[in-house]
């Protein structure tokens, strides 16, 4: 028996990446997922290459009606939800003066609009079985500032306070809501020049873990918080980001690591 089995799962932005690994890590736990993302032909072969009783569905998770959608197919074919990760998002590199309301307009509506969109909305079937887990996915960048994120930084953050509220409302009747904040993947938006394997670990040489991290590794984290293992756990904040928001180094003082 897996940890998630005869559990149905919801998970947005799951055509690729973190998205991806969390559906594939659900499927091996054994849930149900139902994949969903804008990117129709990613989704497509993400789900083609799962066995299993999977739904893949097209959703724009700024959109109240695909998210009408989504809920009315998965309770038609699983009669339940019992998992729904918000993993879907939107990157934007650029300053604040150079940021248009536009961009930053773009950004919130998926990063922001759609954890809210969907945490209504599955929240809504959840409290009637008084059961359910909804975990967002945040970033390092709802702990702490980078320059150049501005618009990306603002959504981050408010998922996280997003995710507190949602513990206290939610947790009362049944569901637990907790948010993962993930940092230095090797994914299109981690490593959008594809680095080789080596070439991306001395970027992460001046971080703790020494090397760029892997989509499997916040896929394990966000199976905990979906299992009953976590149950005890609400409102919680999970870093999986190799110990880049811990601090910094000071190279020239004990305790930091050699790099050449």
């Amino acid at each position: 028996m897996g940890k998630l089995s005869n559990k149905v799962a919801i998970v947005t932005g799951a055509a690729r990446g973190i998205g991806a690994a969390i559906a594939k890590k659900f499927q091996d736990e054994g849930a149900n997922v139902v994949l969903t993302d804008i990117l129709e032909e990613e989704l497509k072969k993400t789900g083609n290459s799962m066995s299993g009783d999977n739904l893949y569905l097209k959703h724009d998770v700024s959109k109240n009606q695909d998210w009408v959608n989504v809920v009315n197919r998965t309770i038609k074919k699983y009669k339940k939800i019992d998992i729904l990760v918000n993993n879907a998002g939107r990157l934007l590199f650029q300053t604040l003066l150079e940021t248009s309301e536009k961009e930053f307009k773009e950004v919130h509506e998926v990063n922001v609009l759609g954890v809210f969109l969907g945490m209504k909305n599955i929240g809504h079937e959840m409290v009637q079985s008084k059961s359910g887990s909804i975990i967002n996915i945040a970033s390092s960048s709802g702990i702490e500032g980078s320059n150049g994120l501005l618009a990306y930084t603002g959504s981050k953050f408010a998922i996280r306070g997003m995710s507190k509220v949602a513990a206290l409302e939610l947790g009362p009747l049944g569901v637990r809501v907790n948010s993962v904040y993930p940092a230095g993947m090797n994914t299109v938006m981690g490593n959008p020049g594809n680095l080789p394997q080596e070439q991306a670990d001395e970027a992460f040489k001046q971080f703790p873990a020494q090397r760029i991290g892997h989509p499997t590794e916040v896929a394990n984290a966000v199976t905990f918080l979906a299992s009953d293992e976590s149950s005890y756990c609400m409102g919680t904040e999970l870093l999986v980001d190799g110990g880049m928001t811990s601090g910094r180094y000071y190279f020239n003082a004990p305790g930091a690591p050699k790099i050449d």
